[in-house]
């Protein structure tokens, strides 16, 4: 026996649903390099997946002399300064994806942590309704990897964190939604997945349904439904 059928599905939005990443690194590089400090590539793979809040705190003690407010509000008016000469890069299939939930009547959220302007400005260039609802960085107080985020995302869906699925490309994510006990998938772009403890590992949203999600959400939900949670 299963938990109710697949209600949601739960996305993550820098390298998941967007290849954003190169962006931030190619923000964060310059950066460093004005205050006489360098940033190798190592160090930029090492932030994929943190709060910005995090990333902000490596950055300064790499040499950049401004508070993490500062840091994270430049790099994230670069990398929507990137995206608005370049469009939106949407990771293979995700697109696809993403509009075949809405067909289905699935409800999506897009959980991230960019700020909510950044994710609102993307939002708004997908050129259909495509979530329900946004949470982002600036919305939670305990970012990825705990929990919250994601539960926050289910309650304001109004669904069972159980009858969800999420969807990561990053260590640090797919711990935030193990914890909370969605379903968890991994889509791996920039850095590697395997042992994290991902329920599944696919190479691409390429060619995947809302029956394919379905599926994986029938073979790992809990036998019994838990009661939606929220956080302190």
């Amino acid at each position: 026996m299963t938990s109710s059928a697949l209600a949601a599905v739960l996305w993550d939005m820098d390298g998941t649903l967007v290849d954003t990443e190169p962006y931030w690194m190619a923000a964060e590089v310059p950066l460093v390099e004005r205050f006489g400090g360098t940033w190798t590539h190592e160090q930029a793979l090492g932030m994929v997946g943190l709060a910005l809040e995090d990333s902000a705190r490596l950055l300064q003690g790499a040499g950049v002399p401004w508070s993490a407010d500062e840091i994270i509000a430049y790099l994230t008016d670069e990398v929507l300064r990137q995206l608005a000469d370049t469009g939106v890069p949407f990771r293979p299939g995700a697109r696809e994806l993403l509009a075949d939930l809405r067909a289905a009547g699935v409800k999506t959220a897009l959980v991230t942590m960019s700020m909510r302007r950044m994710a609102l400005s993307i939002v708004e260039l997908i050129d259909f309704p495509a979530f329900d609802i946004v949470v982002a960085g600036d919305d939670v107080e305990r970012p990825k990897p705990y929990p919250d985020p994601y539960l926050q995302a289910a309650a304001a869906l109004g669904v069972d964190i159980a009858d969800a699925v999420a969807i990561e490309d990053s260590p640090n994510g797919l711990r935030s939604a193990i914890a909370s006990g969605a379903v968890s998938l991994g889509v791996p772009l920039m850095v590697p997945l395997e042992g994290v403890g991902a329920h599944a590992l696919w190479p691409s949203l390429a060619g995947r349904t809302a029956t394919d999600l379905r599926a994986l959400h029938a073979a790992h939900a809990p036998a019994f439904p838990t009661e939606t949670r929220v956080t302190r």
